[in-house]
């Protein structure tokens, strides 16, 4: 395990920023295995890769045998910057996916997040190619530009809760069916946001799907 500083994506006044990651690997991992990038929720409201439900998902991934890179977008914990309206934390997501490929060139890239981080993936994944793709409650009524993304990993998860008081549940279930491949859906319906309570059942779900 490593926490680390990286050279990040340039910053909005043109200074070179650092970017926060850490790294875990499971004992048995070879560099054709996986690895699995986590993408944090909304830096303006508490969101850090310290964040609970990425940290389930990073348990996840080491029980499926994936090195996990988690990462602070700019402006969070040591990542120097501020927060750019998701377009910054798109090339924050892309220099980390760089960073990882000069590590390890023959690892597949499998590529999470959860709620704004899940926006983050999302909108990325086309050009980042991953192996594998989980989406989180993904924040696809509060950014428009959710409405054209067509998912081009064929396997792909979505997970949501049907008591979301953040994001529109009925919202997200709606794009996750427009989607040309479709995803591997886990709904728990009784469950909020932040999955309280319910944190080992997605992890459960997840490896069910998986392993």
């Amino acid at each position: 395990m490593s926490n680390k500083l990286i050279e990040g994506a340039t910053n909005p006044d043109g200074s070179q920023g650092k970017l926060e990651i850490y790294v875990e690997s499971p004992e048995q991992w070879n560099a054709s295995d996986p690895i699995a990038i986590c993408c944090h929720p909304h830096p303006q409201h508490g969101g850090s890769m310290q964040n609970k439900v990425v940290h389930i998902l990073a348990k996840t991934f080491l029980t499926l045998n994936a090195k996990v890179v988690r990462f602070n977008f700019r402006g969070v914990g040591q990542s120097t910057g501020q927060f750019a309206d998701g377009i910054g934390e798109r090339e924050d997501l892309l220099a980390v996916v760089e960073w990882v490929k000069q590590q390890w060139p023959e690892a597949p890239i499998w590529l999470a997040g959860f709620s704004f981080g899940a926006f983050i993936c999302a909108v990325s994944h086309a050009q980042i190619k991953p192996q594998r793709l989980l989406l989180v409650a993904p924040a696809v009524d509060m950014y428009p530009e959710m409405e054209s993304v067509q998912i081009q990993t064929e396997d792909w998860v979505l997970i949501q809760g049907g008591q979301d008081e953040i994001v529109s549940s009925e919202a997200v279930l709606a794009w996750g069916k427009q989607q040309e491949y479709p995803a591997k859906q886990i709904v728990l319906e009784d469950t909020g946001h932040f999955f309280h309570g319910q944190l080992n059942v997605v992890k459960d779900r997840i490896l069910d799907l998986w392993q």
